[in-house]
């Protein structure tokens, strides 16, 4: 991973390991690879216990990939992914699953049940993991809605949501069991922006309020820049770059200024490498 130039250096540097009492997650040196295509090539991040980490990158960099090893979905095939001190690629499935219980996971565009109302939406995880009472479930139910706005919804079908109701609806089911690590994948992506602001404040204050600790995977810049306490950005597999939001907005690095900033053209190419094109044409004629 490459440090980053400018005066910014001090604070936008490649994460260091850290106490592992302090981390929630940490990857070690993973790389990952889809048959004999490499995905992910010498991985190393941190996510401290109860803040809001951001992976960001361009499509198919490797980002819901991480996620997909955090929760042991796919194994490394090389290094080793820490969830809560635990080695996840050798846990036994018993274990694994355990594991996953303490998991919430939002996901892009929510995947509700559609067949279920919002009320039995958030009840569900309660029923299938839980040996609760259905009072008592009732109630936990309704302070999730609550938590999110929605109590007033409890009864709607999912078809009857906007999308930014369905999102918040979502996100009242990934914390139904107070879990100690919510995972999100493109919370942002088809939002208004009245509706991208409060699942974005939703996130943070969630967070704090329940102490737990969220990986956020999101093309949103602006956005994420508000809520995170971290962000990583990745390219080609690889962390190229890592800091705070303030670190992030102060960056010169080319990388990092053409994602913020948008711009069409940078270490990101427009073209997809090609052949000069003066000789591709002349050799489609002959």
């Amino acid at each position: 991973m490459s440090a980053v130039t400018s005066a910014s250096d001090a604070v936008f540097a490649p994460a260091r390991r850290m106490d592992p009492s302090a981390a929630a997650i940490e990857l070690v040196d993973v790389s990952f690879a889809y048959d004999k295509r490499p995905v992910l090539q010498g991985i190393t991040m941190t996510v401290p216990r109860g803040k809001i980490v951001a992976i960001m990158g361009g499509s198919g960099g490797g980002k819901t990939t991480i996620l997909r090893l955090i929760g042991g979905q796919l194994k490394p095939n090389s290094g080793n992914v820490l969830v809560a001190g635990q080695s996840v690629p050798d846990l036994e499935p018993e274990a694994l699953y355990a594991l996953r219980r303490r998991f919430g996971m939002l996901f892009q565009f929510g995947a509700l049940f559609t067949d279920m109302s919002v009320f039995e939406n958030i009840a569900f995880p309660m029923r299938e993991h839980t040996e609760l009472n259905e009072e008592l479930i009732r109630d936990l139910v309704l302070m999730k809605l609550h938590a999110v706005g929605l109590r007033g919804a409890a009864a709607m079908m999912p078809t009857e949501l906007s999308g930014g109701m369905a999102r918040r609806v979502a996100l009242a089911r990934a914390i139904a069991l107070d879990p100690m690590l919510v995972m999100y994948d493109e919370p942002f992506a088809g939002l208004d922006p009245i509706s991208l602001g409060i699942i974005g404040q939703l996130i943070r204050r969630l967070n704090d309020a329940l102490g737990t600790t969220s990986v956020v995977v999101t093309h949103d810049v602006y956005e994420s820049l508000k809520i995170v306490d971290y962000m990583y950005f990745v390219s080609e597999g690889r962390i190229i770059a890592s800091g705070t939001p303030e670190s992030v907005r102060a960056s010169t690095d080319p990388f990092v200024r053409q994602f913020v900033d948008g711009a069409p053209d940078g270490p990101v190419r427009f073209h997809y490498p090609a052949p000069p094109f003066r000789t591709q044409l002349l050799a489609d004629v002959s």
